[in-house]
Protein backbone atom coordinates (compact mmCIF):
# COMPACT_ATOMS: atom_id res chain seq x y z
CA UNK A 1 0.00 0.00 0.00
CA UNK A 2 0.90 3.20 -0.54
CA UNK A 3 2.06 5.30 2.16
CA UNK A 4 0.40 8.91 3.72
CA UNK A 5 3.60 10.47 2.44
CA UNK A 6 2.87 9.41 -1.39
CA UNK A 7 -0.90 9.96 -1.21
CA UNK A 8 -0.63 12.97 -0.10
CA UNK A 9 2.19 13.73 -2.65
CA UNK A 10 -0.16 12.30 -5.73
CA UNK A 11 -3.11 14.07 -4.36
CA UNK A 12 -1.11 17.58 -4.60
CA UNK A 13 0.43 16.63 -7.91
CA UNK A 14 -2.99 16.01 -9.11
CA UNK A 15 -4.87 18.76 -7.50
CA UNK A 16 -2.12 21.10 -9.48
CA UNK A 17 -2.45 19.31 -12.97
CA UNK A 18 -6.34 19.86 -13.22
CA UNK A 19 -7.00 22.84 -10.95
CA UNK A 20 -9.51 24.83 -13.25
CA UNK A 21 -8.62 27.96 -14.46
CA UNK A 22 -11.18 30.98 -14.69
CA UNK A 23 -11.56 32.34 -17.99
CA UNK A 24 -10.52 35.67 -16.13
CA UNK A 25 -7.26 34.38 -15.86
CA UNK A 26 -7.01 32.93 -19.50
CA UNK A 27 -5.29 35.36 -22.19
CA UNK A 28 -8.56 35.37 -24.92
CA UNK A 29 -7.43 35.30 -28.69
CA UNK A 30 -9.15 39.21 -28.65
CA UNK A 31 -7.01 41.03 -26.07
CA UNK A 32 -6.84 43.55 -28.87
CA UNK A 33 -10.10 45.50 -28.88
CA UNK A 34 -11.23 48.91 -30.05
CA UNK A 35 -11.41 51.63 -27.45
CA UNK A 36 -14.62 52.08 -25.79
CA UNK A 37 -15.45 55.11 -27.19
CA UNK A 38 -15.17 54.41 -31.09
CA UNK A 39 -18.22 52.40 -32.59
CA UNK A 40 -17.12 49.41 -34.36
CA UNK A 41 -17.74 49.18 -38.43
CA UNK A 42 -16.75 46.51 -40.52
CA UNK A 43 -13.09 47.98 -41.86
CA UNK A 44 -12.27 48.60 -37.84
CA UNK A 45 -13.09 44.84 -37.47
CA UNK A 46 -10.99 43.91 -40.13
CA UNK A 47 -8.19 46.23 -38.71
CA UNK A 48 -8.77 44.50 -34.91
CA UNK A 49 -8.43 41.42 -36.99
CA UNK A 50 -5.67 41.77 -38.41
CA UNK A 51 -4.01 43.29 -35.28
CA UNK A 52 -4.67 40.01 -33.66
CA UNK A 53 -2.96 38.17 -35.93
CA UNK A 54 0.43 40.23 -36.07
CA UNK A 55 0.15 40.02 -32.42
CA UNK A 56 -0.35 36.52 -31.93
CA UNK A 57 3.13 36.76 -34.62
CA UNK A 58 4.89 38.38 -32.23
CA UNK A 59 6.42 35.32 -30.54
CA UNK A 60 7.27 32.14 -31.61
CA UNK A 61 4.37 29.32 -31.49
CA UNK A 62 6.42 26.99 -29.10
CA UNK A 63 7.12 30.24 -26.76
CA UNK A 64 3.85 30.86 -27.18
CA UNK A 65 2.62 27.50 -25.65
CA UNK A 66 5.41 27.64 -22.75
CA UNK A 67 3.96 30.77 -21.90
CA UNK A 68 0.66 29.28 -21.69
CA UNK A 69 1.81 26.52 -19.88
CA UNK A 70 3.95 28.64 -17.28
CA UNK A 71 0.32 31.01 -16.74
CA UNK A 72 -1.75 27.44 -16.22
CA UNK A 73 0.86 25.97 -13.43
CA UNK A 74 1.21 29.72 -11.65
CA UNK A 75 -2.61 29.55 -11.44
CA UNK A 76 -2.95 26.16 -10.42
CA UNK A 77 -0.43 27.07 -7.89
CA UNK A 78 -2.05 30.00 -6.43
CA UNK A 79 -5.01 28.81 -6.26
CA UNK A 80 -3.71 25.48 -4.02
CA UNK A 81 -2.21 28.09 -1.68
CA UNK A 82 -5.49 30.13 -1.25
CA UNK A 83 -4.66 33.30 -3.28
CA UNK A 84 -5.08 34.57 -6.62
CA UNK A 85 -2.57 34.79 -9.29
CA UNK A 86 -4.03 38.74 -10.34
CA UNK A 87 -2.99 41.00 -9.65
CA UNK A 88 0.81 40.51 -9.52
CA UNK A 89 2.22 40.23 -5.94
CA UNK A 90 6.38 40.18 -5.78
CA UNK A 91 6.07 38.39 -2.70
CA UNK A 92 3.80 35.31 -3.89
CA UNK A 93 6.41 34.73 -6.95
CA UNK A 94 9.31 34.83 -4.74
CA UNK A 95 7.72 32.14 -2.71
CA UNK A 96 6.32 30.48 -6.25
CA UNK A 97 10.03 30.06 -7.34
CA UNK A 98 11.22 29.34 -3.77
CA UNK A 99 8.33 26.02 -4.37
CA UNK A 100 9.83 25.22 -7.54
CA UNK A 101 13.63 25.46 -6.49
CA UNK A 102 12.78 23.15 -2.92
CA UNK A 103 9.14 21.72 -3.77
CA UNK A 104 7.99 21.26 -0.29
CA UNK A 105 5.68 18.42 -1.73
CA UNK A 106 9.19 16.70 -2.58
CA UNK A 107 7.99 16.58 -6.31
CA UNK A 108 11.26 17.04 -8.40
CA UNK A 109 12.90 20.23 -8.20
CA UNK A 110 13.46 22.36 -11.59
CA UNK A 111 16.80 23.85 -13.10
CA UNK A 112 18.14 27.23 -12.72
CA UNK A 113 17.48 28.08 -16.66
CA UNK A 114 13.71 26.66 -16.25
CA UNK A 115 12.94 28.73 -13.15
CA UNK A 116 14.32 31.70 -15.18
CA UNK A 117 11.98 30.95 -17.98
CA UNK A 118 9.37 30.44 -16.00
CA UNK A 119 9.61 33.71 -14.60
CA UNK A 120 10.18 35.10 -18.41
CA UNK A 121 6.49 33.45 -19.23
CA UNK A 122 5.10 35.41 -16.11
CA UNK A 123 6.59 38.63 -16.74
CA UNK A 124 4.99 38.29 -20.46
CA UNK A 125 1.46 37.29 -18.75
CA UNK A 126 1.50 39.65 -16.68
CA UNK A 127 2.06 42.26 -19.34
CA UNK A 128 -0.50 40.76 -21.76
CA UNK A 129 -2.56 41.58 -19.17
CA UNK A 130 -2.42 45.08 -18.88
CA UNK A 131 0.14 44.52 -15.42
CA UNK A 132 3.63 45.01 -14.93
CA UNK A 133 6.01 42.95 -13.16
CA UNK A 134 9.29 43.89 -11.67
CA UNK A 135 11.57 41.42 -11.95
CA UNK A 136 14.61 43.55 -10.09
CA UNK A 137 11.79 43.43 -6.98
CA UNK A 138 13.65 42.54 -3.69
CA UNK A 139 11.35 39.79 -3.13
CA UNK A 140 11.77 38.34 -6.82
CA UNK A 141 15.23 39.41 -7.65
CA UNK A 142 16.68 38.24 -3.99
CA UNK A 143 15.13 34.94 -3.96
CA UNK A 144 16.29 33.76 -7.84
CA UNK A 145 20.20 35.16 -6.87
CA UNK A 146 20.21 33.06 -3.66
CA UNK A 147 18.78 29.41 -5.91
CA UNK A 148 21.02 30.84 -8.63
CA UNK A 149 23.73 30.92 -6.06
CA UNK A 150 22.60 27.62 -4.72
CA UNK A 151 21.78 25.37 -7.37
CA UNK A 152 23.44 26.18 -10.65
CA UNK A 153 25.14 23.87 -12.63
CA UNK A 154 27.32 24.02 -15.65
CA UNK A 155 24.45 24.23 -18.85
CA UNK A 156 24.26 20.96 -20.71
CA UNK A 157 25.26 20.78 -23.78
CA UNK A 158 24.94 18.50 -26.66
CA UNK A 159 27.45 16.46 -28.47
CA UNK A 160 28.66 18.57 -31.46
CA UNK A 161 28.49 16.70 -35.09
CA UNK A 162 32.06 16.63 -36.99
CA UNK A 163 32.84 16.05 -40.34
CA UNK A 164 32.88 12.29 -39.81
CA UNK A 165 30.05 12.38 -38.09
CA UNK A 166 28.29 13.52 -40.09
CA UNK A 167 29.41 11.99 -43.53
CA UNK A 168 28.70 8.59 -41.94
CA UNK A 169 25.03 9.54 -40.74
CA UNK A 170 24.67 10.67 -44.81
CA UNK A 171 25.68 7.06 -45.69
CA UNK A 172 23.08 5.21 -44.37
CA UNK A 173 20.38 6.87 -45.88
CA UNK A 174 19.04 5.21 -48.86
CA UNK A 175 18.62 6.94 -52.12
CA UNK A 176 14.88 6.79 -52.58
CA UNK A 177 12.79 9.86 -52.76
CA UNK A 178 12.94 10.47 -48.36
CA UNK A 179 16.71 9.77 -48.02
CA UNK A 180 16.85 12.52 -51.03
CA UNK A 181 15.08 14.38 -48.27
CA UNK A 182 16.60 13.64 -45.46
CA UNK A 183 20.29 13.85 -46.79
CA UNK A 184 19.60 17.22 -47.71
CA UNK A 185 18.34 17.88 -44.22
CA UNK A 186 21.67 16.56 -42.79
CA UNK A 187 24.13 18.83 -45.23
CA UNK A 188 22.11 22.00 -45.13
CA UNK A 189 21.70 21.66 -41.70
CA UNK A 190 25.17 21.36 -40.96
CA UNK A 191 26.76 23.47 -43.66
CA UNK A 192 24.12 26.26 -42.56
CA UNK A 193 24.84 26.23 -38.56
CA UNK A 194 20.68 26.11 -38.92
CA UNK A 195 18.65 25.44 -36.25
CA UNK A 196 16.09 22.60 -36.72
CA UNK A 197 13.07 25.22 -36.61
CA UNK A 198 14.92 27.13 -39.50
CA UNK A 199 15.88 24.28 -42.09
CA UNK A 200 12.11 23.11 -41.98
CA UNK A 201 10.63 26.41 -42.28
CA UNK A 202 12.76 27.11 -45.61
CA UNK A 203 10.37 27.87 -48.81
CA UNK A 204 11.30 28.15 -52.28
CA UNK A 205 10.91 31.32 -53.80
CA UNK A 206 10.02 34.28 -51.90
CA UNK A 207 7.00 34.51 -49.49
CA UNK A 208 5.23 31.09 -50.99
CA UNK A 209 3.47 30.50 -47.83
CA UNK A 210 2.08 32.06 -44.57
CA UNK A 211 4.25 30.15 -42.42
CA UNK A 212 7.32 30.74 -43.94
CA UNK A 213 10.58 31.22 -42.08
CA UNK A 214 12.63 32.14 -45.27
CA UNK A 215 13.23 31.21 -48.70
CA UNK A 216 16.53 29.64 -49.97
CA UNK A 217 18.08 30.28 -53.81
CA UNK A 218 20.34 28.67 -56.07
CA UNK A 219 23.25 30.15 -57.50
CA UNK A 220 26.05 28.56 -59.83
CA UNK A 221 28.66 28.81 -56.53
CA UNK A 222 26.01 27.61 -53.90
CA UNK A 223 22.98 28.29 -52.10
CA UNK A 224 21.77 31.78 -50.42
CA UNK A 225 19.45 31.04 -47.43
CA UNK A 226 17.14 34.43 -46.03
CA UNK A 227 15.97 33.83 -42.56
CA UNK A 228 13.75 35.61 -40.54
CA UNK A 229 15.13 35.09 -37.31
CA UNK A 230 15.16 36.38 -33.69
CA UNK A 231 16.95 39.57 -34.63
CA UNK A 232 15.72 40.51 -38.08
CA UNK A 233 16.52 39.00 -41.49
CA UNK A 234 19.51 37.64 -42.32
CA UNK A 235 21.67 35.92 -45.18
CA UNK A 236 23.33 32.30 -44.40
CA UNK A 237 25.39 31.30 -47.74
CA UNK A 238 26.44 27.77 -48.49
CA UNK A 239 28.77 27.13 -50.68
CA UNK A 240 29.06 23.93 -52.74
CA UNK A 241 31.50 20.58 -51.84
CA UNK A 242 33.74 19.28 -52.71
CA UNK A 243 32.27 16.46 -54.23
CA UNK A 244 28.81 15.67 -55.38
CA UNK A 245 28.56 12.98 -52.55
CA UNK A 246 29.18 15.74 -49.78
CA UNK A 247 27.99 18.22 -51.19
CA UNK A 248 24.69 19.92 -49.69
CA UNK A 249 23.47 22.28 -52.60
CA UNK A 250 23.83 19.06 -54.55
CA UNK A 251 22.15 17.28 -52.13
CA UNK A 252 19.51 19.71 -52.04
CA UNK A 253 19.21 20.12 -55.99
CA UNK A 254 18.35 16.56 -55.91
CA UNK A 255 15.73 16.39 -53.49
CA UNK A 256 13.94 19.01 -55.66
CA UNK A 257 14.38 17.71 -58.78
CA UNK A 258 13.00 14.43 -57.55
CA UNK A 259 9.98 15.91 -55.39
CA UNK A 260 9.17 17.95 -57.93
CA UNK A 261 9.01 20.96 -56.04
CA UNK A 262 9.50 24.36 -57.20
CA UNK A 263 7.52 26.62 -54.86
CA UNK A 264 6.29 26.26 -51.54
CA UNK A 265 7.87 24.31 -48.37
CA UNK A 266 11.05 22.95 -48.91
CA UNK A 267 11.46 19.72 -46.78
CA UNK A 268 7.73 17.64 -46.59
CA UNK A 269 5.88 14.55 -45.92
CA UNK A 270 5.98 11.93 -48.39
CA UNK A 271 3.30 9.74 -49.08
CA UNK A 272 3.22 5.84 -47.22
CA UNK A 273 5.18 4.20 -50.49
CA UNK A 274 7.81 6.63 -49.84
CA UNK A 275 7.59 8.12 -53.78
CA UNK A 276 5.58 11.12 -53.73
CA UNK A 277 6.39 14.29 -51.97
CA UNK A 278 3.08 15.63 -50.30
CA UNK A 279 2.21 19.04 -49.38
CA UNK A 280 2.21 19.32 -45.96
CA UNK A 281 5.38 20.91 -44.45
CA UNK A 282 8.09 18.81 -41.94
CA UNK A 283 7.99 19.01 -38.18
CA UNK A 284 10.95 20.57 -36.87
CA UNK A 285 10.50 17.44 -34.78
CA UNK A 286 11.54 15.01 -37.70
CA UNK A 287 15.11 16.53 -37.63
CA UNK A 288 15.40 15.59 -33.87
CA UNK A 289 14.23 11.96 -34.80
CA UNK A 290 16.86 11.67 -38.12
CA UNK A 291 19.49 13.12 -36.46
CA UNK A 292 19.29 10.15 -33.92
CA UNK A 293 18.31 7.57 -35.79
CA UNK A 294 21.43 8.32 -37.99
CA UNK A 295 23.34 8.28 -35.07
CA UNK A 296 22.29 5.16 -33.86
CA UNK A 297 22.80 3.52 -37.38
CA UNK A 298 26.23 4.93 -38.09
CA UNK A 299 27.61 3.69 -34.95
CA UNK A 300 29.12 6.79 -33.78
CA UNK A 301 29.92 6.81 -30.22
CA UNK A 302 28.95 2.69 -30.20
CA UNK A 303 31.35 2.40 -27.43
CA UNK A 304 28.01 4.06 -25.17
CA UNK A 305 25.06 2.65 -24.10
CA UNK A 306 22.26 3.41 -26.59
CA UNK A 307 20.10 5.46 -24.18
CA UNK A 308 23.18 7.60 -23.36
CA UNK A 309 24.30 8.33 -27.35
CA UNK A 310 20.50 9.43 -27.89
CA UNK A 311 20.72 11.42 -25.21
CA UNK A 312 23.99 12.64 -26.56
CA UNK A 313 22.80 14.38 -29.73
CA UNK A 314 19.94 16.62 -30.58
CA UNK A 315 19.17 19.49 -33.17
CA UNK A 316 21.79 21.88 -31.97
CA UNK A 317 24.19 19.72 -32.50
CA UNK A 318 24.47 20.56 -36.37
CA UNK A 319 25.00 23.76 -35.45
CA UNK A 320 27.77 22.77 -32.85
CA UNK A 321 29.23 20.67 -35.60
CA UNK A 322 29.69 23.74 -37.50
CA UNK A 323 31.39 25.71 -35.19
CA UNK A 324 33.82 23.35 -33.88
CA UNK A 325 34.64 21.77 -37.32
CA UNK A 326 35.19 25.07 -39.76
CA UNK A 327 38.89 26.00 -39.37
CA UNK A 328 38.32 29.55 -40.85
CA UNK A 329 38.30 33.38 -38.93
CA UNK A 330 35.45 33.04 -35.97
CA UNK A 331 33.68 36.12 -37.18
CA UNK A 332 32.49 33.86 -40.29
CA UNK A 333 31.13 31.45 -37.73
CA UNK A 334 29.32 33.84 -35.86
CA UNK A 335 27.83 35.12 -39.09
CA UNK A 336 26.65 32.02 -40.10
CA UNK A 337 25.47 31.28 -37.18
CA UNK A 338 23.60 34.62 -36.48
CA UNK A 339 25.48 35.27 -33.24
CA UNK A 340 25.13 38.87 -31.55
CA UNK A 341 28.55 38.18 -29.76
CA UNK A 342 31.58 36.21 -30.48
CA UNK A 343 31.32 34.87 -26.78
CA UNK A 344 27.87 32.84 -27.93
CA UNK A 345 29.80 31.80 -31.05
CA UNK A 346 32.16 30.54 -28.43
CA UNK A 347 30.02 28.31 -26.48
CA UNK A 348 29.06 25.69 -29.80
CA UNK A 349 32.55 25.04 -30.03
CA UNK A 350 32.85 21.66 -28.72
CA UNK A 351 37.02 20.65 -29.95
CA UNK A 352 37.83 17.29 -29.22
CA UNK A 353 41.38 18.95 -29.28
CA UNK A 354 40.96 21.35 -26.63
CA UNK A 355 44.61 21.74 -25.93
CA UNK A 356 44.93 22.79 -29.90
CA UNK A 357 45.99 26.20 -29.09
CA UNK A 358 48.30 26.12 -25.95
CA UNK A 359 48.81 29.29 -24.56
CA UNK A 360 51.16 27.80 -21.61
CA UNK A 361 54.24 27.48 -23.80
CA UNK A 362 53.29 30.23 -26.23
CA UNK A 363 53.50 32.06 -23.05
CA UNK A 364 57.06 30.75 -22.36
CA UNK A 365 56.45 27.80 -20.31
Amino acid sequence: MASEDEKSRSSHSDALQHAQVDEGDQVESGTIVLPSHVAGSGTLDRLVENARDYAKASTAENTNKAYAADWKHFSCWCRMKGTDPLPPSPEMIGLYLTDLAAPTNRSPALSVSTIDRRLSGLAWNYAQRGFSLDRKDRHIATVLAGIKRKHARPPVQKEAILPEDILAMVATLPFDLRGLRDRAILLIGYAGGLRRSEIVSLDVGKDDTLDSGGWIEILKDGAVLTLDAKTGWREVEIGRGSSDQTCPVHALEQWLHFAKIDFGPVFVRTSHDGKKALEARLSDKHVARLIKSTVLKSGIRAELPEKDRLALFSGHSLRAGLASSAEVDERYVQKQLGHASAEMTRRYQRRRDRFRVNLTKAAGL
